[in-house]
């Protein structure tokens, strides 16, 4: 299920996991670099490093995949590997 598909009411609790992330202080910039490429993957490596302190890090890469993030470092994964990973669950179905 995901987040959006709750009543707006639930909403609220199912997001409270984001309190405890890691990358609150951080600037979301890092998080969402411009290219995978370049100064991009540099970023990527910071924003991958500030996760994987995280006490939420699980958390936060089941609500990526769960809601289909398209962009951004979430849960220690990159755009590229959430479909890598989302393409390896659906040919093993």
């Amino acid at each position: 299920m995901r987040g959006t598909d709750l009543p707006p009411g639930q909403q609220a609790a199912w997001l409270e996991w984001r309190r405890s992330a890691a990358c609150q202080e951080a600037d979301p910039d890092l998080f969402f670099p411009v290219s995978p490429a370049g100064l991009g993957r540099d970023e990527a490596a910071r924003a991958k490093a500030i996760c994987a302190s995280c006490q939420v890090r699980r958390r936060c890469l089941q609500f990526a995949l769960g809601t289909h993030q398209a962009h951004g470092v979430w849960g220690g994964t990159t755009e590229d590997e959430r479909r890598l990973r989302a393409a390896a669950r659906a040919g093993g179905r």
